[in-house]
């Protein structure tokens, strides 16, 4: 019998001990979805950064890790570990105008664009700044891949192609591959393509959304109009853009007419090698905003199982608890904006497992339940942990990362995010196969879900990660198989996600959530009485960073 085999017997046998000996040692998912309901009330008002939202979202989690026995995971004692936010909003009225030099056109905030600061200036203004189509704007040696060449993007605005250059790659076969395939990288991401146009010394920067290559609708895109948060700091407006934000297809269509160019034919041209960056002839854009500014001190939730012999040793699981507060009105009244599935359910996930963890027999090392502020704006909350961390990323063996689980019922398999990244695919592997069930690969690695949720943080400092996201791909449900997952996808991304009915609802199945919850729950107790240290994987551009952190363990 070779010793996976053994392994997956004794994982077996050691799970139905203690669910035989404590039958309440399973995920429950009539707790998951009291947890839900509540997180998800009008009570909470969608739990939005800097309100009373948080006040009673940060209450009830505390409450909820005390009731369990938990110790808090923050410094000094505390449970919370403060987060400096600046939030923003653009004022009415809403002044941004391309000059053609033969027609001012006056731009319309939510509808032919969505744009928003991150600098703490009260009043915004652009004089006629000349626009630069950029392509993909991916600067990549390693890839042999310069979109920029000489352009200078000193108090210019940036036009970017929303995702990298290999999407669609099947209609340029020579890019094909550069940038990961279908896979998108990080250069796709427009965090990335905002923070290099800063770099450059841009004054703006816009992404050109389409719905397939975004990963999702326009309703998502401009869904928090004018609004920003991000992480308070000295010298905030020194590295960031007076204004960002997205492009509606259409718009960007008509900008690009202005120019006498064509959109389609410029995505293809973008595509090769030897593009490089243009200005876009006769065009300039200009705006004068009022803005709302205030800095606020939002909260990261901490709370600690420590260990026995390898106390100094962490697993981190977490989720983040905001959602997108409150917003303008939908068809049937509702201002709430309630994040029932994202991400309370991936909330109720966190705790479920500090319940069953808490009532189990010690693990060695220690486990730390992370529960993040401010994902929605730009993965803040766990930004700001990473530059400050608790716990040393070091001695943090993995992070295990909940957000956004499926709600239509039990599956055969679980979708695995970020394929080829490390080695915790293979203790997901197995935790599934003592489940029964198969690892099937996103469907849609075109959507960068890798780099879209609060692991990423952690992941940039080295720890090894695993993201469980029901949208990253149609399970293969029970009642209804691959088409069913899909389907739930489907109506979830265009009718809910982000928006006011992404409430809960009592007539969820969450038999699948559940099983999903276990397998992190089969993985900790086995990697939490274990000496290993998950690795990076060769070609992971985070594996370079994790073997610094063997020199720091070992000395």
């Amino acid at each position: 019998m070779n010793r996976k085999i053994l392994w997956l017997v004794s994982l077996v046998l050691v799970v139905l001990l203690l669910l035989w000996s404590n039958p309440s040692r399973h995920i429950e998912k009539d707790r998951l979805s009291e947890i839900v309901s509540r997180l998800a009330s009008e009570e909470f008002q969608g739990r939005a950064p800097g309100t009373e939202g948080e006040v009673k979202t940060l209450a009830y989690l505390k409450d909820y890790f005390v009731a369990l026995g938990l110790s808090p995971g923050g410094k000094q004692g505390s449970w919370t570990q403060a987060v400096p936010l600046m939030h923003s909003q653009l004022q009415l009225p809403f002044n941004v105008v391309i000059n053609s030099g033969q027609e001012q056109w006056a731009l319309q905030q939510a509808i032919d664009l969505e744009v928003s600061t991150n600098q703490a200036n009260e009043h915004i203004r652009i004089d006629d700044a000349p626009l630069v189509f950029v392509g993909f704007g991916a600067t990549a040696p390693e890839r042999q891949w310069d979109d920029y060449g000489d352009i200078d993007l000193r108090g210019k605005v940036a036009v970017f192609l929303v995702n990298d250059p290999d999407f669609a790659a099947q209609l340029e076969e020579a890019v094909a591959g550069r940038f990961g395939g279908r896979r998108m990288t990080y250069y796709g991401r427009w965090t990335y393509k905002f923070e290099e146009a800063a770099r450059r010394g841009a004054i703006a920067a816009l992404v050109i959304h389409e719905d397939r290559a975004a990963g999702y609708g326009w309703n998502v895109a401009s869904s928090s109009p004018g609004e920003s948060y991000a992480i308070a700091t000295a010298d905030a407006d020194e590295n960031s853009l007076k204004l960002q934000g997205w492009l509606q297809a259409d718009a960007a269509t008509r900008l690009l007419a202005l120019a006498g160019l064509d959109l389609d034919q410029l995505k293809i041209q973008a595509r090769q090698p030897e593009f490089k960056a243009f200005e876009l002839e006769k065009l300039r854009f200009s705006a004068d905003l009022l803005v709302k500014v205030e800095i606020i001190e939002s909260q990261n939730v901490l709370a600690l199982l420590p260990g026995t012999t390898q106390a100094d040793e962490t697993i981190m699981v977490s989720a983040h608890w905001d959602a997108y507060g409150v917003g303008a009105a939908d068809d049937l009244g509702r201002v709430v904006r309630p994040g029932a599935n994202d991400d309370a359910l991936g909330v109720a996930g966190v705790l479920e497992l500090a319940r069953v963890l808490k009532q189990g027999p010690a693990l060695a090392r220690s486990i730390v339940f992370a529960l993040w502020t401010a994902e929605e704006s730009g993965l803040l909350g766990s930004a700001y942990y990473a530059q400050d961390p608790v716990y040393p990323p070091a001695t943090t063996a993995a992070n295990l990362t909940l957000d956004i689980l499926q709600t239509a019922g039990l599956a055969r398999d679980v979708i695995l995010v970020g394929e080829g990244q490390s080695e915790l695919e293979l203790d997901l592997a197995r935790a599934a196969a003592v489940q029964g069930r198969t690892i099937t690969a996103e469907s849609l690695p075109e959507n960068g879900l890798f780099f879209r949720a609060d692991h990423f943080s952690l992941a940039k400092v080295g720890v090894p990660v695993l993201l469980l996201m029901g949208i990253a791909g149609g399970a293969d449900l029970v009642d209804g198989g691959r088409v069913a997952g899909d389907k739930w996808i489907a109506d979830y991304i265009s009718s809910c996600y982000h928006q006011t009915c992404d409430a809960w609802d009592p007539d969820w199945d969450l038999g699948g959530a559940a099983q999903d919850v276990e397998l992190f729950q089969l993985i900790i107790e086995d990697l939490g009485n274990s000496g290993r240290w998950p690795q990076w994987r060769d070609g992971s551009e985070f594996k370079g960073i994790r073997r610094l952190s063997r020199r720091q363990r070992q000395q």
